[in-house]
């Protein structure tokens, strides 16, 4: 194959007001960043700093939609969260910058095959198919912070099928957007075009094919999800 007929696209995520889409350079997830969700998955949040795992850019899916149930699971698993869309970047940004590189807020769903989850976990081995497989990352239109400020605090919830299974508060996250943004940057140099998911609240469980997921976010959005 000649590369110049290589084609590669950008993935995108829409922006509210704007015709001109966020271009997703890498996403990036903290873990067990609500108290309760920590200790149902096991941790201990008064002990743990904070820890990272990283989704492929094209495991977005803007605007969610409906999509096929995934490969090689049987115990798919929902995730709701604030994300965290970066117009700027750096190296050891300090918690007092970390804001200013912030462009926008969306709300998103990191989908986990849990099953796979376990078994690496045990087998003591990376769970990168756990989490950053196709479709992954369904995520709402992006809101600029110049429109909604920055969120600290607000309603965060998910419904299955109509009922309610994730319940909480931005303001119970461990470590606030500043303070995430600033400790992942001694690890790794942000960028524009970076997404922060910023954990998730206690009350993560299955989902099967056929279930609707509605989520959504306070002030930020709302993300809908169905399963064939």
């Amino acid at each position: 194959m000649n590369p110049e007929s290589l084609v590669v696209e950008i993935p995108t995520v829409p922006i509210v007001g704007s015709e001109k889409p966020f271009p997703v350079r890498r996403i990036w997830c903290i873990g067990r960043n609500y108290a309760e969700h920590a200790r149902e998955m096991g941790g201990n949040p008064e002990r743990e700093a904070p820890f990272f795992f990283a989704k492929p850019a094209d495991a977005v899916v803007p605007g969610g939609g409906t999509l096929p149930f995934p490969l090689a699971t049987a115990d798919l698993h929902h995730e709701i969260e604030l994300v965290v869309a970066l117009g700027g970047g750096g190296i050891d940004i300090p918690v007092g910058q970390a804001l200013d590189c912030v462009f926008g807020y969306a709300v998103g769903l990191d989908m986990t095959r849990r099953d796979l989850q376990a078994e690496a976990k045990k087998a003591g081995r990376p769970w990168a198919l756990a989490k950053g497989f196709d479709e992954s990352c369904p995520i709402s239109p992006i809101v600029p912070a110049s429109r909604i400020g920055h969120p600290d605090r607000g309603r965060i919830e998910l419904k299955v099928n109509g009922a309610i299974r994730q319940q909480g508060d931005l303001a119970d996250m461990i470590w606030p957007v500043a303070e995430a943004i600033a400790y992942l940057s001694r690890f790794v140099a942000l960028a524009p075009g970076d997404l922060l998911m910023t954990g998730t609240p206690a009350g993560v469980g299955p989902v099967r094919p056929g279930d609707r997921l509605v989520g959504l976010c306070e002030g930020v959005g709302a993300i809908e999800v169905d399963y064939l």
